[in-house]
């Protein structure tokens, strides 16, 4: 994903809620979100390379990824970064534990950020630097530099999300936040290594370009009450929306899943 909003036990009612957004080439297969073959892992899928950017699984293990852009940093044949979401999400160790025992393996795979959790706690780990982080109660930003970087779009979702949080269970205002395609001005861009003409692209929180640009935006609410809402809208090129779908369980009830017909955004 490249932009990921977190409020981590921020709000009374709703101690987990995100709200992402995954650009990607538009020519890259994927599959929307779907549980996995034995209904405990509920996430889009890569095609290619068989991971995802992020899921929830049904004992309450949340996890989502971004990469790092520096192209100077990249290297061919190695792991998929999707992988590093999938195995978390299948594991059993607590979420800080699990990090650094992965962290000695970071070197396997081109630079990412991972934000995993479970009911009780919440961490990141970013692969530049090395850096592993246990976070408390908070609004945080994650887009293709560090957590809470100050790039535009991650400062200007961070305060929408804030302002989102009171209109709860709605998720009209988390989409709508998501969905800003604004171009930031020249002056606030980062310099990550790509072009001043993808810079500007870049900077908006929802991407538009001829071949990539966002092709998801996510929502989570996981509720006190342990019943989470995840709901997907994925997009075509040129911002055209395509399918929408929305999940509701316990996470204590394997067999209640619900799924409703698109939802108005």
């Amino acid at each position: 994903m490249c932009l990921i909003l977190v409020a981590w036990q921020t709000h009374p009612a709703y101690p987990l809620v995100v709200a992402a957004n995954r650009d990607e080439f538009f020519s890259r297969p994927t599959a929307p979100a779907a549980f996995w073959r034995g209904g405990q892992i509920l996430a889009g899928r890569d095609l290619r390379d068989g991971g995802t950017w992020m899921g929830v699984t049904r004992s309450g293990r949340f996890a989502a990824l971004t990469n790092f852009r520096n192209p100077g940093l990249h290297k061919e044949n190695r792991t998929s970064r999707g992988e590093l979401v999938a195995e978390f999400l299948a594991a059993s160790e607590e979420p800080q534990a699990w990090l650094e025992w992965k962290r000695a393996e970071a070197d396997r795979y081109n630079p990412f950020n991972l934000l995993v959790g479970d009911r009780q706690s919440l961490a990141c780990y970013s692969s530049v630097g090395d850096e592993l982080r246990s976070l408390g109660a908070g609004i945080y930003g994650l887009s293709n530099h560090l957590l809470d970087t100050p790039w535009p779009k991650v400062q200007a979702a961070k305060s929408s999300l804030s302002l989102a949080l009171a209109a709860l269970p709605a998720t009209a205002p988390l989409f709508e936040l998501l969905r800003d395609d604004a171009v930031h001005a020249d002056a606030a861009l980062p310099r990550t290594g790509v072009s001043l003409e993808w810079e500007r692209l870049l900077s908006a929180a929802f991407v538009k370009a001829p071949s990539y640009g966002t092709r998801s935006s996510t929502v989570l609410i996981v509720s006190r009450g342990d019943t989470p809402i995840f709901d997907e809208q994925t997009w075509l090129t040129g911002g055209i929306a395509g399918g929408r779908s929305r999940f509701r369980f316990r996470r204590t009830d394997a067999a209640s899943l619900g799924r409703a017909e698109s939802p108005p955004l």
